[in-house]
């Protein structure tokens, strides 16, 4: 029996902190996942679409581009690049093109509405920075526009 004394009370005390542990009655409480970072919105400066396979701009587009056109001529000294995006379907040459299309003709069309040239830059992603995941029509078409980044 004095070899059995020892044992009992090596896992006596264990036995009771685990117990303990096991039923208090405070609920667990657990961190919130961190916020996610803010996104930087510039009000009046939003993307612009684009159909399949087409440079031309959209009635949508125009609107938007109009409202893009007076937010630029109210921050002076504020540079934009314009970002000419595309589907993934096509070659990636032939979305090159296509996106640099895009981008030129939002710039342009900013242009006519008498913003200075010299304060729009542009660039052509193609396909390579979808905004939307996915292999269908409604990704396709969130991913065919021209973007915004003011510098």
């Amino acid at each position: 029996m004095k070899s059995i004394k020892p044992l009992v009370r090596s896992l006596f005390i264990p036995g009771m902190l685990f117990l303990g542990a096991c039923c208090h009655e405070k609920p667990v409480v657990v961190a919130p996942p961190p916020p996610p970072p803010p996104a930087i919105i510039l009000p009046g400066l939003s993307d612009v679409f684009f159909d399949f396979d087409k440079s031309e701009l959209r009635t949508d587009a125009v609107e938007q581009l109009k409202t893009n056109a007076n937010w630029i001529k109210a921050t002076a000294g504020k540079k934009v690049i314009v970002e000419g995006h595309c589907d993934e379907r096509g070659t990636n040459e032939y979305n090159l093109a296509l996106g640099e299309r895009r981008a030129n003709s939002a710039k342009d069309y900013i242009v006519n509405l008498g913003v200075d040239p010299a304060r729009l830059n542009t660039v052509s992603f193609g396909e390579e920075k979808p905004f939307a995941a996915g292999h269908n029509e409604d990704a396709w078409a969130q991913n065919r526009r021209a973007h915004f980044v003011a510098e």
